[in-house]
């Protein structure tokens, strides 16, 4: 699962210019999970009319076929895969299956009681496809209001980790061009590649001079923020957010830090750079005609 450069860019523009870029990722999750929905009753639409004489269970039969891959049978099965894979420290295909099969007999069932101890309510689902419609009753509505919000459940998850895991290096890459930084002191293609891939430097004059950053795009508070960063011995912690207890404990630890929610919180990194001994020019020019140029150099 990937950001696309745009949204990327503008979720990096608004934590330079200290706005909250949470939006970009709720804009995201919506676009996708609606193209999800449509995708999904296109295929109950076709699932149902391939088996209008079959008198088993239709939804099981063709959504938790073996054939599909294991994220579309725990979906439809109504569970998350790394649930599953919480649940059985394991997410091969063959436990999918079985944790998929055994939730889904076990949903049907919790269904099938409710309808029967409160039959007072009826639910009668419609899709239409041009000419072609299908009629889905209370179980199988339900059924598929469940896979629904798992679905959504997970690309929540998914976005949100993604969005910091891939906006971690052009911010940085942002920043020290924002300060005019040598290339020599940020390229990452001078770095084993192991290295390269998952983290970023900050480059001092000799290769041994090596400082890990991280980026965490978490709200004000976040008790993980301080503790993630010293348990992979970072050295520059960037953050869209930092409680006064987390600057302490930063501080104390003699980690570099810069807070981007603040009023020009972004140009704390000089005193990042400054610290760190990496040559730098101080930025007053105007930031929204800098930060496409500087788009233009980081997303070729």
């Amino acid at each position: 699962m990937t950001l696309t450069d745009s949204v990327t860019q503008r979720i990096i523009t608004k934590l330079i210019k200290g706005q909250d870029y949470r939006i970009e990722i709720v804009t995201l999750i919506d676009a996708e999970f609606l193209q999800y929905v449509m995708d999904f009753f296109k295929r109950i639409i076709d699932a149902k009319l391939k088996n209008q004489n079959v008198t088993i269970d239709w939804y099981k039969k063709e959504l938790l076929d073996p054939n599909l891959s294991s994220n579309d049978i725990s979906i439809n099965s109504g569970l998350n895969k790394k649930t599953i894979s919480n649940m059985y420290n394991s997410a091969t295909k063959k436990i999918v299956l079985e944790a998929s099969l055994e939730h889904y007999d076990t949903l049907y069932e919790s269904i099938n009681t409710l309808i029967e101890n409160d039959g007072d309510i009826n639910i009668t689902l419609t899709i239409k496809l041009r000419s072609v419609s299908v009629e889905l009753n209370i179980n199988e509505t339900l059924i598929i209001i469940n896979t629904l919000a798992v679905k959504r459940a997970a690309l929540r998850g998914g976005l949100w980790s993604t969005a910091g895991k891939q906006v971690e290096k052009p911010l940085m890459m942002t920043l020290c061009k924002l300060f005019n930084v040598p290339v020599k002191h940020y390229d990452q293609s001078s770095l084993p590649v192991s290295m390269r891939e998952v983290d970023f430097y900050i480059i001092g004059d000799t290769d041994k001079e090596l400082h890990r950053c991280e980026v965490k795009l978490m709200g004000k508070g976040n008790p993980e923020s301080a503790d993630a960063v010293i348990a992979r011995d970072s050295r520059v912690f960037i953050a869209d957010k930092l409680s006064d207890l987390n600057k302490k404990q930063l501080t104390q630890l003699r980690i570099e830090w810069v807070e981007l929610r603040n009023s020009d919180g972004f140009k704390r990194f000089t005193t990042v750079l400054k610290n760190l001994g990496i040559p730098y020019k101080g930025f007053s020019g105007n930031i929204d005609e800098r930060l496409p140029q500087i788009f233009k150099e980081v997303f070729r």
